[in-house]
């Protein structure tokens, strides 16, 4: 029989050793494993293994080639697999910056199905201070908390990341008011997802939980974006829309969008590559643009049942008989937002009626300043 697998994730250390210690404590027979990556660079990672009574074992793990997804596959699954017969329960206690997806997906996979059981994916957040971290621009690098060498992400973007994905998301530390704040962002950014202290942790003994129906919550073709909203000072705006962005004119919009707003994520449409899926994902004036694959309405009918029924969902509930699933949709979350400014500027950016009327191949001609940084990633 398998062994339920929990991950605990969090930039905050304290506020994941805390929920760490607590799932020891509730479960008895539970083992925690943690991979101090501090030396992974250098191919040197130090492994900790504890249950509550304390430290079971340390040892020094080299590695061939110092990453994040080495340390899972050549020393982390197979620690887990090797104490899953005697452990009740098994804590994936992720160092900082380890972003839980890959990690979740290497623990689900089917080569490991039979000895483990993902069942639950935390992510433990200090109230005092995720409210200010969200709004961080500072590269991990300059926190002394990079998962690899060369590590150029931002603190903000893998916290986003970290809340995201997560299962349930548990809250450590701060005062009353610093609770209040932290649960009033997560509504938010996360708003479908329950919100638990340390002292009140969910179940993560039961059943398997699905990486598919995980990612699927997180892809920009599948995800399941928040709603407007205002809450206090935070406000969501989101903006949909079926006419095509014009490139040179959202190009130039895109500073001014990414600063008014603390987050914002969402699919686009520009009329330059009229059957690419395009993935919008900023935070704390971090801005990506990445291609997600075509739209549905660009594949052929028999193209369709090779791809996920959340896929197929999500395009038939923003079907047009005209533009297909092709459109604009993107949220926006930050204190005090003023939803007409960005919507004003959004919709400036597309396509007027005249251009509109012009068709695909007059769009094919318009200068795209995105072309370069798609190109790039194409290639890479």
């Amino acid at each position: 029989m398998s062994t339920p697998v929990v991950l605990v994730a969090g930039l905050h250390a304290r506020a994941r050793s805390a929920a760490v210690d607590r799932l020891l404590h509730d479960h008895p027979g539970a083992v925690a494993v943690h991979h101090d990556l501090r030396e992974v660079a250098s191919g040197r990672v130090e492994r900790v293994v504890r249950d509550r009574s304390g430290v079971l074992d340390l040892a020094e793990v080299r590695l061939a080639h110092g990453c994040v997804t080495c340390t899972v596959r050549e020393d982390l699954l197979p620690e887990l697999v090797r104490r899953a017969p005697a452990a009740s329960l098994l804590v994936v206690d992720l160092w900082d910056a380890v972003e839980p997806r890959p990690v979740a997906e290497a623990v689900g996979c089917e080569e490991a199905r039979a000895a483990l059981r993902l069942t639950a994916v935390l992510t433990a957040l200090d109230a005092a201070h995720m409210p200010i971290d969200i709004t961080r621009g500072d590269r991990l690098a300059e926190t002394g908390r990079m998962a690899a060498d060369g590590d150029e992400r931002h603190l903000a973007e893998v916290l986003a990341r970290q809340i995201e994905y997560a299962t349930g998301l548990v809250l450590h530390g701060g005062d009353a008011e610093d609770d209040d704040l932290s649960r009033a962002v997560l509504a938010h950014l996360a708003p479908l997802t329950p919100v638990h202290r340390i002292t009140a942790l969910p179940g993560v003994r039961g059943g398997a939980v699905r990486t598919t129906e995980l990612a699927e919550r997180v892809d920009p073709a599948t995800a399941r974006l928040p709603c407007d909203a205002r809450t206090d000072e935070i406000t969501t705006v989101v903006w949909h829309r079926l006419r095509p962005l014009h490139p040179a004119r959202l190009f130039e919009a895109v500073d001014e969008l990414v600063t008014e707003s603390v987050r914002s994520r969402g699919r686009f449409w520009l009329a330059t590559r009229h059957e690419r899926l395009l993935a919008w994902d900023a935070v704390a004036g971090v801005v990506s643009v990445e291609d997600a694959g075509p739209w549905l309405a660009a594949l052929p009918g028999a193209a369709w049942e090779l791809v996920s029924p959340a896929r197929r969902t999500a395009a038939a509930l923003d079907w047009n008989e005209i533009t297909g699933d092709r459109v604009q949709h993107l949220v926006f979350t930050g204190p005090d937002l003023d939803a007409g400014r960005i919507t004003a500027l959004l919709d400036s950016c597309l396509l007027t009626e005249e251009e509109a009327l012009a068709g695909s191949d007059a769009w094919a001609g318009y200068d795209d300043p995105f072309a370069p940084i798609l190109t790039l990633q194409e290639s890479a």
